[in-house]
């Protein structure tokens, strides 16, 4: 499946057929968090926070991607990816990744 954050397909034609979207939301455990903080006072990265956000990018392009070939798309074009941390009781928090964009069948 081709997938393309660009509204267009060069040299192809585009049938649309809908808007596709998939969410993703990751605990992120006590430890990370903690390290994290450390990391941010210190400077650097955060590894473990990184590999979250690549495992819920994954789980939410899946999603995207299973939805457009039910509608028998065999692209997704115009997609849009967002980044959100979600505070959760006192002091944790979750990773939320959404991706939308345009199913489409393009010859």
């Amino acid at each position: 499946m081709l997938l393309s954050t660009t509204s267009t397909l060069e040299g192809r034609q585009i049938q649309y057929l809908g808007i596709v979207s998939g969410e993703a939301i990751l605990g992120a455990n006590v430890f990370r968090d903690f390290f994290a903080k450390i990391t941010d006072i210190v400077g650097g990265r955060s590894g473990a926070y990184e590999a979250e956000l690549r495992k819920a990018k994954a789980i939410a392009m899946g999603e995207i991607q299973e939805q457009a070939k039910q509608m028998g798309a065999n692209a997704v074009i115009g997609i849009d990816i967002d980044y959100e941390t979600i505070q959760v009781g006192s002091g944790g928090s979750m990773l939320m990744v959404s991706v939308s964009g345009t199913a489409v069948g393009a010859s």
